[in-house]
């Protein structure tokens, strides 16, 4: 795994350094540095704080899921729609936090976004996390549901030949291995794939620019991401050669769904999304690849904050609404 960006020293905008400034303030601890159940709180914290406004839906129902490991909690929002419309597309959230962190509140407002401006039925989904479910249960959670939607599109009004995935950071992970999952077992179709500055190795010795440009001090920093690999995995130089883990590794990426594939300049998994993008071109599939240069791994999470933020959730929306 070559670098494929050049090692450049890009501008940050203005209201991404006063985020990283607060972030990196005195006597804050590093991520890595925290308890899980720390961890955690505080990302919901901050997320909530900095998140876009809420968004107007039509109506939101908790669901539970059967899976093969238990009962998987779904959040399911419908858009305000008229009566007489036909069955609208389906999104499936996959949400990120480093397969340990988020939930589905951390997430909530994004999906309300979607919801309301791509005008699609959304299914946010609590897959369960580690260090207490170690992979590949999480996965199994995920393809579980999206078989479930499959199934029950059309009494949640929706239209089953229109589900697309999405998902941010280890979302955008699970959504790139749904796609695979999906072909390979011959699921559920997908209709198209929106990839949120993903990590999509697993591999912590990857070579990659950023993440040698980017390793401290942008939000996410290297030692995060070990930090979270250990708890994702029971043996993680095994596990992370599993194309469930690490999908940019299976060798053949033809015949998925077409891919909106979103990064952020200043972010140590910048490289591994722009190279997932091109792998998944030169396999002859539509991708549409846009890197926000001016700013940080989860930046769409802090849209409330972040006018580039809200610029990203846009440009989601837009897409879907092009392609389903």
């Amino acid at each position: 795994m070559g670098c494929v960006y050049s090692e450049v020293v890009l501008s940050l905008d203005e209201q991404t350094r006063s985020l990283l400034d607060q972030v990196n303030g005195e006597g804050n601890p590093k991520l890595f540095e925290l308890s899980v159940a720390d961890a955690r709180a505080g990302l919901k914290e901050m997320t909530l704080a900095m998140d876009a406004p809420e968004s107007t839906i039509s109506k939101c129902e908790e669901r539970l899921v059967v899976g093969p490991n238990g009962e998987i909690p779904v959040r399911i929002y419908w858009p305000l729609i008229r009566s007489d419309e036909k069955a609208l597309p389906l999104l499936i959230l996959y949400h990120g936090g480093g397969f340990a962190l988020g939930d589905m509140d951390t997430h909530e407002n994004m999906a309300r976004y979607f919801c309301e401006h791509a005008n699609v039925i959304v299914v946010n989904v609590g897959y369960r996390l580690s260090p207490e479910h170690q992979f590949p249960k999480g996965v199994e959670d995920c393809y579980a549901v999206l078989c479930w939607v499959a199934e029950s599109a059309q009494s949640l009004k929706g239209d089953p030949r229109r589900i697309s995935v999405t998902g941010d950071s280890a979302g955008g992970n699970l959504s790139a291995v749904m796609c695979q999952l999906a072909r390979v077992r011959s699921g559920p179709e997908i209709a198209s794939q929106v990839l949120i500055y993903p990590s999509v190795t697993m591999a912590l010795d990857a070579d990659y620019a950023s993440r040698r440009q980017f390793e401290s001090g942008y939000f996410l920093g290297l030692e995060d991401m070990s930090w979270m690999s250990g708890m994702y995995f029971d043996n993680q130089e095994l596990q992370s050669k599993d194309i469930c883990a690490s999908p940019i590794l299976a060798k053949d990426l033809s015949d998925l769904p077409p891919a909106l594939i979103i990064t952020a300049g200043h972010d140590p998994l910048r490289d591994e999304g722009k190279h997932y993008a091109d792998r998944l071109e030169s396999a002859g599939v539509q991708v549409e690849y846009r890197c926000f240069e001016s700013t940080i791994h989860g930046f769409m999470s802090f849209a409330g904050l972040l006018d580039v933020g809200k610029e990203g959730l846009s440009l989601v929306c837009q897409y879907l609404k092009e392609n389903q």
